[in-house]
């Protein structure tokens, strides 16, 4: 979802700063950009470290000399029972989206205030942040944490013009969380005939809410989280058919 949100916003005329623990892919993807002309700068980090956070931004201020848009994207996950996740595997998944949400959050939104400039935040979260998420909770937990902190920054932040928003993607298809949560084809038959719309999401899709929700057309928005899962969470425990039979 990452990648394609940097598309779709690089076909908009954005300059792109990428970020993710990967070197060696983020190169292969730096080299997509150059290839179209869009100025593309790519930082190796960890979000989970507050040090490497400001290096990322202080990488940013030097090539572009502003930033107008934060986009927490990085995330983990794997399917576990409560009781048999570990310490380590719970502070794993919190560490990454939870506190690597509000050190990306922190570090801009204070770059923001100091230079009292305007600016955009949008957090990518999950469903299950107000539903639940069985077999999920460290990723439920942190999720519901980053939905709090959103309406949190979202009023606090108000006054310097800072915008805080957040996107909550379904099942979607092509990405790592495809991989992670529904692995066997049996699963992803079983998940995909409990979505109302009766299909997975495109990358695509993701894109381009996340492309209104951080520009001008969204200006009075702020607070917000907007689902993109084709009614799976509205649908829940439905006592309906799914199809209407044939007669």
């Amino acid at each position: 979802m990452g990648l394609a949100m940097a598309r779709c916003f690089g076909d908009l005329g954005a300059s792109l700063v990428l970020a993710a623990r990967n070197a060696e892919r983020l190169a292969g993807v730096a080299k997509e950009f150059e290839a179209k002309g869009v100025p593309v700068l790519t930082v190796p980090m960890d979000v989970r470290d507050p040090s490497q956070v400001d290096e990322l931004l202080a990488r940013t201020l030097e090539r572009f000399r502003r930033v107008d848009i934060l986009v927490n994207n990085a995330a983990g996950n794997f399917v576990c029972p409560a009781h048999e996740l570990s310490v380590n595997g719970w502070n794993a998944v919190v560490n990454i989206v939870l506190n690597g949400t509000f050190y990306c959050s922190r570090a801009v939104g204070r770059h923001w205030i100091e230079q009292k400039q305007p600016g955009t935040i949008l957090n990518i979260i999950a469903t299950y942040a107000w539903h639940g998420g069985p077999g999920t909770v460290h990723s439920a937990a942190a999720k519901a944490g980053v939905l709090a902190m959103t309406r949190t920054l979202a009023v606090e932040w108000a006054p310097y013009r800072i915008r805080v928003n957040a996107i909550a993607p379904g099942p979607i298809d092509k990405t790592g969380g495809a991989e992670q949560l529904w692995a066997t084809p049996e699963a992803a038959q079983r998940l995909q005939a409990a979505i109302p719309l009766g299909r997975f999401g495109e990358p695509e899709e993701v894109a381009h809410a996340a492309a209104y929700l951080v520009s001008d057309y969204a200006s009075y928005i702020t607070g917000e989280c907007l689902v993109i899962d084709g009614g799976l969470w509205l649908g829940r425990n439905l006592f309906v058919e799914r199809t209407p039979k044939r007669r």
